[in-house]
């Protein structure tokens, strides 16, 4: 028999989520309060020792009609609050009624376990296998006033360290209401010191780890940007002072949403830690007439008792085993040359095809044509939402390119902007109320391009017919999605005035609806996210994109920090990385080849360059780089990653990938900056099998799995700035 996930004592009123790792524990408390217990390591069984005591609390309500004093909401911690119910800690929802007022008064209702677990129609979610994977718990917390129900949505899995979170408000009232803030999750601790790690940055500069100790008051990480963003990834770690990457709880908290986000963390004056994760409530109002509900995103919720690296391996495992559906996802990724950097807007069919041959005699897989293919496209102030192919540049038609690319053995990708329109098209000429604009005001223009209202309908409709009749022709392999730009002059033209609070929200719901028919329709493309880089980098995207590029800033040195902090939360086959020329084009650095190939073979190789302009010397080591990968690059993509020196903290940095049999296993190091007299340095591995013997494949030099791991290797000494170094170790049978 299934042993259960899901247990509910009904004398106590205490709900027990647990498996081999964790357990989650909440409870019905006085007043119909939904309290929390516990998240961490997995306990047998809970007796009910840890009652919240009872201590009357200055400036702390209690409950409606009362004597007691002793018991608070505001101290509680709970799983759920909101405006109006004597709780002074940040709430988790607010919701205006008819009356004007914003108070609700949530109570415990019911409950319901289920096997398997719910998908969430029109957004991103995770998913399950076979019923047998997860249980579901389903408490329904009720305001007897309004009649509002907030059901809240608990997923455990079977086998992983993580709880997956979400919320759905139903109005089982007589009046319509406004929701105007609804977190995904909330989650109180008592008794914890905790530091936030989080992922800030900036374009060409996302995801640097950065981590702060939480002192009392109110901490806000947050994007309004319309987007997941560059400045502020939707994702958040408390852990332990001491914690470190792998010793130390760490609690991960990972949105799996594109939009606007909002993760608060206020440290109250009790030393509480009270977190709440969701959509940003900045210019957010959600109608909800009578009958009707709102779903929120989900939160991948991962505990470690193991530091940093055992929570990015469990958020790492859930997002590409049950989050990703693309066929590519268990596939090695394809290694590309991308022309934009080689060519940028100055391109035709008769200029491309050199670099098209070059490609196949160095041995790299696809060819992508990037930005410039489509209307009448020469730089980039036109055409933008023109998906038809500009005959200049492709007299014959891009089907002609497309099977001379295939005629030499190589897949042929697609750039595609489709959710931006420029001035300068004939879509605009056609449907200028298609561009996202205030009624009365000029849009404002980012690098001269607008915004299309993908949560109108007959808009995602107009670009998805314009790329289906390129799709259509099954010659195209792979797009870039790209999106240049946030979202600004928020509004949409056919929704009435007390409704223009959903237009962030729609935006995003009608982005997945256009990819969710281009996924549907093609399920043979292989499709990679793009928003200037890293601006679109989440869980969310996820769903439908099975890789993602990692930044605009393809400086190897750059991409130390950018890629460490990417690897926190998402999986290294999520990330696509590219060799670019040197001096780079982005900071102007100078780095020797073989850096910028051992820092690209981090994620998905690719080259972004022009191949026929290179030395004799560069192409050769391209056809060594390329050769080399395709041997690694099973155990790179999909092996279990470790990140062992971080460049951010110091001047070395260096990660792991093993296979999942211990048989296979890179190492790649690199260190920054030279020195007159350098000191000796070790690397250590870490998750081998200490029972068997490693062959170094380059050196041939044996090692025992335990004396990789005990003893290390000494880094190289070398001479120069930007020195990198790749091990592949195998197992002697």
């Amino acid at each position: 028999m299934t042993k259960e996930l899901i247990t509910f004592d009904k004398k106590n009123k205490i709900f027990h989520l647990h498996n081999d790792q964790i357990s989650y524990l909440l409870a019905v408390e006085d007043g119909g309060t939904l309290c929390h217990l516990y998240f961490g390591k997995k306990v047998n069984n809970y007796h009910g020792e840890l009652r919240y005591p009872r201590v009357d609390r200055g400036f702390s309500g209690n409950l409606p009609g009362s004597l007691d004093r002793t018991f608070s909401r505001d101290s509680l911690p709970k799983e759920y609050s909101t405006a109006g119910e004597m709780d002074y800690h940040t709430p988790a929802a607010v919701v205006r009624q008819k009356d004007g007022s914003n108070t609700l008064f949530l109570t415990y209702k019911d409950y319901k376990i289920e096997d398997g677990k719910p998908d969430l129609e029109g957004l991103p979610h995770s998913w399950v296998e076979n019923k047998d994977g997860a249980e579901t718990l389903i408490v329904t917390l009720e305001d007897q006033k309004t009649k509002l129900n907030f059901e809240l949505i608990y997923t455990i899995y079977r086998d992983r360290p993580v709880i997956v979170r979400s919320v759905k408000v139903k109005n089982a009232g007589n009046e319509t209401v406004n929701i105007e803030k609804v977190a995904s999750m909330q989650i109180d601790f008592v008794d914890r010191d905790f530091d936030s790690i989080t992922l800030p940055g900036a374009h060409a500069h996302e995801r640097r780890v950065d981590r702060n100790h939480i002192n009392q008051g109110i901490h806000v990480f947050a994007s309004h940007r319309g987007t997941s963003s560059h400045q502020m990834n939707p994702f958040l770690a408390l852990v332990d002072p001491d914690t470190n990457e792998f010793n130390g709880d760490a609690y991960g908290l990972a949105f799996v949403y594109s939009g606007n986000h909002k993760f608060e963390v206020e440290k109250d004056q009790f030393a509480q830690t009270h977190v709440n994760v969701g959509i940003n409530d900045f210019n957010f109002n959600w109608k909800l007439p009578a009958g009707n509900e709102f779903q929120t995103p989900e939160v991948l919720m991962v505990y470690s008792d193991q530091g940093l690296n055992k929570m990015s391996q469990a958020f790492h495992s859930i997002i590409h085993d049950r989050i990703m559906r693309s066929k590519y996802k268990d596939q090695v990724r394809p290694i590309v040359v991308n022309n934009w950097e080689a060519t940028y807007f100055d391109f035709d069919e008769e200029k491309l095809k050199p670099i098209v041959d070059k490609a196949k005699e160095l041995g790299i897989e696809m060819f992508v044509l990037d930005d410039g293919w489509f209307g009448h496209r020469d730089d980039d102030n036109s055409s933008l939402g023109d998906w038809q192919v500009y005959e200049k540049k492709f007299p014959q038609g891009l089907d002609h390119f497309a099977d001379y690319v295939h005629g030499q053995g190589l897949k042929f990708g697609l750039w595609f902007e489709p959710e931006m329109i420029s001035i300068d098209s004939n879509l605009y000429q056609k449907h200028p109320d298609y561009l996202m604009h205030v009624p009365g005001r000029k849009p404002s223009p980012s690098r001269n391009q607008y915004l299309l209202d993908l949560g109108r309908k007959e808009v995602r409709d107009n670009i998805f017919n314009q790329m289906e009749k390129i799709l259509d022709s099954g010659k195209i392999d792979y797009i870039k999605w790209d999106m240049n730009r946030h979202l600004s002059d928020i509004y949409q033209v056919d929704l009435p005035a007390d409704q223009q609070g959903e237009v962030y929200h729609r935006y995003v719901l009608g982005l997945y609806d256009l990819l969710e028919k281009i996924v549907d329709r093609y399920p043979d493309l292989l499709i990679e996210g793009c928003s200037g880089g890293g601006g679109r980098f989440d869980a969310g995207m996820a769903y439908y994109n099975s890789q993602i590029w990692a930044s605009d800033d393809s400086d190897a040195i750059d991409r130390l920090t950018i890629q460490y902090g990417t690897s926190l939360v998402y999986p290294q086959s999520m990330m696509t990385s590219h060799v670019s020329v040197s001096p780079n084009e982005q900071n102007g650095r100078i780095t020797p080849f073989k850096t910028r190939g051992i820092v690209a073979m981090w994620g998905d190789l690719g080259y972004e360059l022009d191949l026929t302009k290179l030395s004799e010397s560069d192409q050769k080591a391209v056809a060594e780089q390329v050769a080399e990968y395709k041997k690694i690059r099973a155990v790179t993509q999909y092996g279990t990653f470790y990140r062992l020196k971080n460049a951010q903290e110091g001047n070395q940095c260096a990660w792991e990938t093993v296979s999942p049999d211990k048989n296979e296993v890179v190492l790649s190091t690199v260190k920054v900056m030279a020195s007159a007299q350098p000191y000796f340095t070790k690397t250590k591995l870490v998750g081998l099998d200490t029972n068997k013997q490693y062959e170094d494949q380059a050196s041939h030099q044996v090692y025992g799995g335990d004396e990789l791991m005990n003893l290390g290797i000494y880094d190289p000494v070398e001479h120069g700035d930007f020195m990198a170094y790749r091990y592949y170790f195998k197992a002697i049978n």
